[in-house]
C-alpha cells in the first residue's frame, strides 16, 4: 500500500473515529429515545406497525430504533465531513461509515447500561430509605407505649 492512498496519520484516523462517534450516537439515541422526540417517535411506531407496504413499515421503524436510525446518521456525518479510515479512496469512507456505527452503538450500549445501573441504584436506596423510615416509626410507637420497642436491626442488616 501506497502512502498516497492514507489520507492521514492512523492516529489522527482513531481521534476522528471516537470523536465522530459521540455525536453519532447522541442523534440517534435521542431521536429513538427521549421525550424530547416522543410524540414523533409514537406517530413512528404507529405507522411502521399500520403501513401496508413493506418499505413504508421500514421507513417509519428506523425511526425507532437506535441502531438502525445511527446508520442514517453515520452516513450524513460521512458525508458532511469527508472522513475516510485507512484507505484513501471509496473503501476508506466503507470502512469508516460501518466503523462510526459500530463505536457510536458501543457508546449507546454504555449510556444504556449506565441509566440502567443509576436507576437501580435509585430505586434500591428509595427502598432502603423507606423501610428505615418505617422502622424509626415502629421504634417511635414501641418507645411511647412503654413496651421495649421494636428492633429494626434484622431488617436493616438484611438490606445491606
Amino acid at each position: 500500500m501506497d502512502n498516497s492512498e492514507v489520507p492521514n496519520d492512523l492516529l489522527h484516523q482513531i481521534i476522528w473515529l471516537f470523536v465522530l462517534s459521540v455525536p453519532i450516537g447522541c442523534i440517534a439515541w435521542t431521536v429513538t429515545h427521549e421525550e424530547l422526540f416522543r410524540e414523533p417517535r409514537e406517530y413512528c411506531v404507529d405507522r411502521s406497525r399500520m403501513c401496508i407496504r413493506w418499505y413504508e413499515k421500514k421507513f417509519f421503524y428506523l425511526f425507532t430504533c437506535e441502531y438502525c436510525f445511527s446508520h442514517y446518521v453515520a452516513l450524513l456525518f460521512v458525508v458532511l465531513t469527508g472522513y475516510k479510515l485507512l484507505l484513501g479512496d471509496w473503501r476508506g469512507y466503507l470502512i469508516s461509515f460501518f466503523s462510526l456505527v459500530y463505536v457510536s452503538n458501543l457508546y449507546m450500549s454504555i449510556y444504556n447500561r449506565l441509566r440502567l445501573d443509576i436507576h437501580s441504584e435509585r430505586a434500591s436506596i428509595a427502598i432502603k430509605e423507606e423501610v428505615k423510615q418505617d422502622v424509626q416509626e415502629k421504634r417511635e410507637v414501641g418507645d411511647n407505649a412503654g413496651g421495649p420497642g421494636f428492633d429494626g436491626r434484622d431488617v436493616i442488616n438484611a438490606l445491606k
